[in-house]
């Protein structure tokens, strides 16, 4: 009996093997990001620079479902310019404190991800999911891992269902099918309509009409589908839509300069791109899962041509897959062509200063997709590929892991606090706690008698005194009136006009509306050391009181701020010395 009961738990852990790395990165993550908290290292970059803050805001002011209000910063932009309150990633935040709500996304990204990807393999697989069942779980799992853009983690994760919900409405199954309709409506609460809707419907469009031709029929269930998921999409997202069609104010879109490559650089730009992808989409792929799916490329249909099978080549899914790759990377180059976007933004005026080269952002579902498709091949070769084929899908599970990407949240923890521990130092970055240093700015509030001042930020993010409470000037968002970037130019014409490279930033592109060094390039760090050269500020005060704005936050205490008009309140330095800030008051 012993025995019996002991080989019955050894079949357990052969069957389910893969439930053991899965169910174990949850329980890491989790205890790392919930057990050091907001001592935790979190990516800044258009992370807590941006949105964080902006779900911050959001709570701070009880705007979440408010409309005809305005956000206190960039002066007062309309709050329909910042996220929907209708999205699952929302809803986390309107529930759960700020932090909280980050790692809940985090670990909520992953699953979507592995769920996702098993409801889509299930289906099309049919009979055979169960053969392939750890395949899908750990290749889903490394899909759900990638440390892709958190505010849009459950988009990334989820095309996998849409895709899924898609395939069920087409096949028509079961007497409830019309069902899968309501689903398919609600899936825009999962998804983002300018990084992955407007591209789904697209390809929708297309596959709808190709398979009419296919099946010699019109396939109007897909055709309603696209109607449907459209409509999800604007109810989800009706601020948005609001507007782009409604708003009837120029916006900063309008005025961006987008670069104009040469044949040879776009080339380049497209072939760095299907190696490496970019960071928002980082599919981490270079290392495994494209050399395994080159060699099973190159292979593959090296044995088409030589059994002179050649049509088979061009209905092979895979081949199919990889051709879908290479478009978007072909689209992400030629974004940068001129004469392209130019025709595109001709033909569909309210897409001027659009991304549409976000197609790129589908690549890391298909390489793992393709990743799948070779590795069955494996499994269908006896003991030994399917040895083969796990191990390579761990393999590829841990480069995700401990590849040191931007948002790779985990991995910077883990590191700078083992680095902290055993070379007895901290690391010159901040944490998550010293980066929005709550505690301090509640003493500088509380010592100034703030009381929702227009405000503004030097050497440090305007997103920290957002966060904090405090109304900006400044700030970051890639949508907001033209007008007020002019206005707010201004302020800071006196630097642009000493550096040209941020002249061309502000001018070209201007999401970020900070105030610039006249010396160097940035000086906005999350760092604990000021890396500046020039304790000078060079902005138009005038400009600045013009527009409301009474005080200055800056981490460098500024050598011409009598000439600038600026009166010292007072320097505050945070308990553990991470910080310090100096308060400075505009005079009239």
């Amino acid at each position: 009996m012993k025995r019996l009961t002991e080989s019955r738990g050894f079949l357990w852990l052969t069957k389910y093997w893969f439930l053991f790395p899965i169910a174990g990165f949850f329980l890491l993550t989790a205890g790392v990001l919930f057990g050091y908290g907001e001592r935790s290292y979190i990516a800044v970059h258009d992370n807590m620079d941006l949105f964080l803050a902006q779900f911050q805001m959001l709570k701070n002011t009880g705007t979440f479902w408010k409309h005809g209000v305005q956000a206190p910063f960039l002066g007062g932009v309309t709050r329909d310019d910042l996220p929907s309150e209708l999205s699952l990633y929302s809803v986390l935040y309107m529930i759960f404190p700020t932090y909280t709500a980050y790692v809940l996304g985090i670990l909520g990204k992953i699953l979507i991800g592995i769920v996702s990807f098993r409801l889509l393999a299930k289906e099309l697989l049919a009979d055979r999911y169960m053969s392939y069942r750890p395949l899908v779980y750990m290749t889903g799992f490394a899909y759900g891992i990638l440390w892709v853009f958190p505010a849009f983690g459950f988009a990334f994760a989820s095309i996998p269902l849409c895709v899924y919900l898609l395939v069920k409405i087409y096949r028509r199954e079961g007497r409830r099918w019309r069902l899968w309709y309501l689903a398919l409506f609600a899936y825009p609460l999962a998804s983002y309509f300018s990084y992955h809707g407007i591209f789904l419907l697209g390809y929708l469009v297309i596959a709808a009409v190709w398979l009419s031709v296919r099946d010699k029929r019109p396939v109007w269930r897909l055709g309603a589908a696209v109607i449907v998921l459209g409509l999800g999409y604007v109810a989800c997202e009706y601020r948005l839509f609001g507007q782009m069609l409604f708003g009837g104010e120029e916006t900063i879109r309008s005025s961006m300069v987008n670069p104009s490559l040469t044949a040879a650089e776009i080339l380049r730009e497209i072939f760095t791109v299907w190696r490496d992808g970019i960071f928002h989409a980082d599919s981490v792929h270079a290392k495994v899962v494209l050399p395994v799916c080159a060699a099973y490329f190159l292979i593959r249909n090296g044995l088409y041509l030589w059994k002179r099978q050649p049509r088979r080549i061009l209905r092979d899914p895979f081949n199919f897959i990889m051709l879908f790759i290479l478009f978007n990377c072909a689209v992400y180059g030629l974004y940068d062509c001129e004469p392209v976007r130019s025709l595109v933004e001709t033909l569909l005026p309210p897409l001027k200063g659009w991304q549409f080269n976000r197609t790129v952002f589908f690549n890391p579902f298909l390489w793992y997709a393709a990743f799948f498709l070779v590795l069955a091949v494996l499994y269908d070769r006896g003991i030994w590929g399917v040895w083969a084929a796990n191990a390579l899908v761990c393999i590829a599970v841990l480069v995700v892991i401990l590849t040191p990407n931007r948002y790779n949240d985990l991995y910077a923890t883990c590191h700078n606090r083992a680095y902290e521990y055993f070379h007895g130092a901290e690391v010159d970055e901040l944490d998550y706690e010293q980066f929005y240093a709550q505690e301090l700015f509640r003493e500088i509030k509380e010592d100034i008698g703030y009381a929702g001042e227009w405000s503004a930020a030097y050497g440090l993010h305007p997103a920290v005194l957002e966060y904090n409470g405090i109304a900006t000037l400044d700030g970051y968002l890639g949508f907001y009136p033209q007008a007020y970037k002019e206005d707010f130019r201004r302020i800071i014409a006196p630097a642009l006009d000493r550096v040209e490279e941020t002249r061309v930033y502000y001018d070209d592109w201007g999401a970020r509306a900070y105030l610039y060094s006249g010396t160097d390039l940035s000086i906005v760090n999350a760092t604990k050391t000021v890396y500046a050269t020039d304790r000078d500020i060079y902005m138009d005060t005038e400009a600045f009181l013009k527009l409301g704005g009474r005080y200055l936050f800056s981490r460098i205490e500024l050598e011409n701020a009598a000439d600038r008009q600026l009166a010292l309140c007072g320097s505050y330095t945070a308990r553990d010395g991470s910080m310090t800030v100096y308060v400075y008051c505009a005079q009239e």
